[in-house]
């Protein structure tokens, strides 16, 4: 019985067995057919045409698919540097586009990150695996603040070729101590340099060089604000310290002018205007006080705002500079202008008096009548015919006598006293005061012309 029954179970399972089979082989032959009408579908709706982009295989997926396998960083110790324990590693330095932002690159070989490759194609990568490799550390001697861009990311570029060779790039801004001499400011020239230095390698172990030569500085648009870079060119030396040794540096040596225009358009132009201004007061008449004074302390309260505001704008330092010499030469020139119509109003009062004096006018006469706006005597504006003849008497007929007699005197053959000519010019002059503004009006202008031309020859 357990015979016969066992015989059954074996047919019903040797039945059962190929239909599951063609069951399973079914159901993918199905699923093909699907793709394959899927696949016609799409063919119709684009003209006949598959998408070969959708084929390619994304090539991040090949060449052991992470960079860090691919140039092996796991296997090697990147703290240390290429060949350690050799000669020296010689990096490469060159300078792009220098506007003190600039494309500081880095040249040279490492062999730990050599790697396999058919068509001897370089690998660019950011800065993310800078970070997991050696480096040079270059910094810049004397910077005073410097800093790598970092918009939208950090500005550096680290391209990687099979040989091990590899190109570091990275975009610095610096601003680089100068000793500069402002005597000549602002038409002075600078010889300023820039100095690149490993900090940690001595020349044992990092030996700096210009990759290109007198070509490592490619400067096609220079653009500085104050200056014009004249002549540059790089040059390489070595700097001792007394702990640690000897060090490569290399030097980015330029001349820089200064640009004038600005410095014309702020400073000497209104200056020169200034002064010209203070000349107009000599065509004014001696006799309108408010306007020549008005003039006068304009001009001088102008040059002294110009002289604050340039101070206040230029360099600090103990010495006298050329813009100095200007301003205060121009200062100097406005302030006279402003003695001269003192002068000039002083000798024309003292020249009215002396004539009101001759007149012998009467205690009774009302002196206010013979004063002109400006507070000074004019003979101009008094009638002396209204007033009555002076009597003699014989005082007068003495004072007539004895001028009488000292004219005569000559005739007799008495010895004269030979007049100062100086004292007789200023004597001349201080009785004709309206000459002074005669000889301002041609004085001032040559003299500020001399001026003009020695300052321009000697700095310029």
């Amino acid at each position: 019985m357990r015979a016969v029954l066992l015989a059954l179970r074996l047919l019903c399972f040797a039945c059962w067995w190929p239909v599951t089979h063609l069951n399973g082989s079914h159901f993918p032959s199905k699923r093909r057919h699907k793709e394959l009408d899927l696949g016609d579908v799409n063919r119709q709706k684009h003209g006949g045409r598959v998408d070969l982009k959708m084929k390619k295989l994304d090539s991040t997926k090949s060449l052991l698919i992470k960079s860090e396998q691919l140039l092996r960083i796991e296997d090697h110790d990147f703290a240390m540097r290429p060949g350690f324990g050799g000669s020296a590693i010689p990096v490469g330095i060159d300078v792009q586009d220098f506007t003190m932002t600039l494309y500081l690159r880095h040249y040279w070989q490492d062999d730990r990150l050599a790697f396999p490759s058919s068509s001897n194609k370089s690998r660019t990568f950011d800065s993310r695996l800078v970070k997991k490799i050696w480096v040079p550390d270059v910094f810049f001697v004397h910077s005073k603040r410097s800093f790598i861009h970092d918009t939208t990311m950090e500005n550096i570029m680290l391209r990687v070729f099979p040989d091990g060779n590899i190109l570091y790039s990275v975009r610095i801004t610096v601003t680089a101590l100068c000793s500069m001499d402002f005597s000549s400011f602002p038409l002075d020239t600078q010889n300023c340099s820039l100095e690149l230095e490993s900090y940690a390698y001595n020349e044992n172990d990092l030996m700096l060089y210009w990759k290109n030569g007198n070509d490592s500085l490619r400067t096609d648009e220079i653009v500085l604000s104050q200056f014009f870079v004249e002549d540059f060119q790089p040059s390489f030396g070595l700097a001792f310290y007394s702990s640690t040794g000897w060090y490569n540096r290399l030097y980015i040596n330029f001349i820089l002018r200064r640009h004038i225009f600005f410095f014309m358009l702020q400073t000497y132009f209104p200056t020169m205007l200034m002064v010209m201004l203070s000349w107009v007061s000599f065509w004014i008449d001696r006799r309108a006080v408010p306007a020549r004074v008005s003039l006068g302390i304009t001009t001088v309260l102008t040059m002294s705002t110009i002289i604050t505001g340039v101070s206040s704008s230029m360099p600090q330092v103990s010495y006298v500079k050329a813009v100095d010499i200007y301003l205060w030469a121009s200062f100097l020139f406005v302030f006279l202008s402003v003695i001269e119509y003192a002068a000039v109003n002083y000798f024309t009062t003292v020249e009215e008096m002396k004539k009101l004096k001759r007149a012998q006018i009467p205690a009774s006469y009302n002196a206010t009548q013979a004063m002109a706006f400006d507070g000074c005597f004019h003979d101009n504006d008094i009638d002396l015919t209204s007033f009555p003849e002076v009597s003699s008497t014989p005082n007068t007929e003495r004072n007539a006598q004895s001028r009488n007699s000292t004219v005569s005197a000559p005739a007799e053959g008495t010895r004269l006293r030979r007049r100062n000519p100086l004292k007789h010019n200023l004597r001349f002059i201080m009785s004709n005061s309206y000459m002074i503004d005669s000889y301002s009006r041609v004085l001032f202008p040559l003299a500020y012309l001399l001026f003009n031309v020695i300052y321009w020859s000697m700095y310029a």
